[in-house]
């Protein structure tokens, strides 16, 4: 770790990051981005990470939730308030229900990027074009492709804009509508009447400012950027663009550029673990990331689909254990279920696969001695029409009606409200399973 830079990743093997071809205009900006403040401070990030610690210990239960892509034309009051509204409201009705206090991560303020499988496609017209990686990198009109390095100076502008607005309507705004939870698409459910019974007892609760607290999350892909926003204070580095950052599935490789800039911030970090993930891999992974063993340093974000978690995760739970390395479990319900819909070639995921998921997962960590921290999910507080199912009743043919997404499919405020529901209701409080048990 001595020998540790914000830009030693630079030598090393590099995946997912756009390469400037204008090199000036790329080191401009970047120095420019250097010189501007941070967007978060250290101390917020060491508060998640003792918060975290918490949730690797079941004291308490993490929501982490957005856009799967921020879009710079959705940086706007109204959609903003909604998306923080929903991820607050998902933490009020797990609490509720479950006992155990919740700790809210928003994928917000920074998730503008996105890895592709291909640096290329092929357009319309039958010509070769970039793909689109965000916001932050490109456009997603054709004529936009190029990857443009003053777009993440556009992506610090807006993050800045979006964090600025969140802080003051948490601080100071108007908190009646978030305990208002709506549950009137949720009517042809069979739990309908307790979901009903649930919002109102919610809403005669009172706020606290632990209620309103939320944090920042998003994939550091675009390595330059990150190096930009890392700060030194106390004698370590900080990644000050977020609280907290992850290492995709697709850039998690042990020698190679984003595990060597990960293992020296200070952080709290995540990794997604997927089907692809060995077990002795993991095993180094978490002593690499994490070698001074802290609690709420490292969170493991599992995505395997559903149906397949068996065959992977004890497996990986128990390379853990041999490690020695304390992680924070997370599930990932969402990226392991993508689906194309046959009527109209949408990508879309279904609400019983992303729901079977989390209650397998939370189900294996109980069987293995282990302990689920919490959940992480693609949500929009807008009434979007991506992702099939739920009591709502969205059907395939339904998803042209409000399909917004440039990348993955997000479960809208309802179906999202009630994955809320059902996850919370996998772990009920003492008081509420003894009734439940009562009623049966």
């Amino acid at each position: 770790m001595s020998s540790w830079t914000p830009s030693s990743w630079r030598s090393l093997p590099k995946h997912q990051m756009a390469e400037w071809e204008d090199k000036v205009a790329a080191e401009k900006v970047l120095t420019k981005l250097g010189k501007l403040p941070p967007l978060v401070q250290p101390n917020e990030c060491d508060r998640l990470k003792r918060l975290l610690a918490e949730c690797g210990r079941g004291e308490r239960f993490i929501v982490q939730g957005g856009d799967c892509a921020e879009r710079f034309m959705d940086c706007e009051a109204g959609r903003l308030g909604q998306q923080l509204k929903l991820i607050l409201q998902m933490g009020m009705v797990i609490e509720h229900i479950s006992g155990k206090k919740t700790l809210k991560v928003c994928r917000i303020a920074g998730q503008y990027g996105k890895p592709r499988s291909k640096p290329t496609e092929i357009g319309e017209d039958g010509k070769e074009i970039m793909s689109f990686k965000g916001d932050n990198i490109n456009g997603f009109d054709p004529k936009d492709r190029k990857w443009d390095p003053e777009r993440l100076l556009l992506g610090y502008w807006h993050s800045a804009a979006t964090l600025n607005f969140l802080r003051s309507y948490a601080g100071n705004g108007d908190h009646s509508p978030l305990q208002s939870i709506e549950v009137s698409d949720l009517k042809s459910s069979e739990h309908y009447g307790t979901y009903s019974e649930d919002a109102q007892a919610i809403l005669g609760k009172p706020l606290t400012s632990e209620s309103l607290e939320f944090f920042t999350s998003h994939e550091a892909m675009q390595l330059d950027l990150e190096e930009a926003l890392t700060r030194p204070s106390g004698g370590k580095f900080y990644n000050l663009s977020a609280h907290m950052v992850w290492i995709g599935d697709r850039t998690r490789q042990l020698d190679c550029a984003h595990i060597e800039y990960f293992k020296g911030i200070a952080n709290p970090i995540a990794v997604k673990v997927g089907p692809s993930m060995k077990n002795d891999e993991l095993k180094e992974l978490v002593k690499i990331l994490n070698p001074n063993k802290e609690e709420g340093r490292l969170m493991l974000i599992t995505r395997y689909g559903a149906g397949k978690a068996e065959a992977m995760l004890p497996g990986h739970i128990q390379a853990v254990k041999e490690s020695g390395i304390p992680v924070t479990w997370q599930c990932d319900a969402v990226h392991g279920n993508g689906i194309v819909a046959k009527s109209n070639k949408l990508k879309t995921r279904v609400m019983n696969d992303i729901l079977a998921e989390a209650c397998e997962v939370m189900a294996i960590h109980k069987k293995y001695g282990s302990i689920l921290g919490g959940i992480h999910l693609e949500v929009s507080g807008q009434p979007v029409t991506e992702v099939v199912g739920g009591s709502m009743g969205l059907t395939e043919q339904m998803l042209t009606k409000n399909y917004e997404t440039y990348c993955d499919p997000r479960m809208d405020y309802s179906q999202a409200i009630e994955a809320a529901f059902r996850v919370a209701n996998e772990m009920p409080s003492q008081e509420r399973a003894a009734k439940r048990a009562k009623v049966a």
